[in-house]
């Protein structure tokens, strides 16, 4: 990620997926911390969504 925008499409992109409670994205350290409930929503869908929005996830 490389600007605000970058930063605003991650975060709508996780915040879309149902479960999902809140999402913070740091563009500093390119990190998300995400609030999620694991009985509605698994960490691959949580990856599916940054991939979609053109980023890759590194665990």
């Amino acid at each position: 990620m490389s600007c605000a925008h970058c930063v605003a499409r991650v975060e709508k992109s996780l915040k879309n997926v149902d479960g999902v409670k809140e999402v913070k994205v740091d563009l500093k350290s390119g990190k998300a911390a995400v609030k999620y409930n694991p009985k509605k929503v698994e960490l691959s869908k949580l990856e599916e969504a940054v991939k979609e929005a053109g980023y890759d996830v590194i665990n």
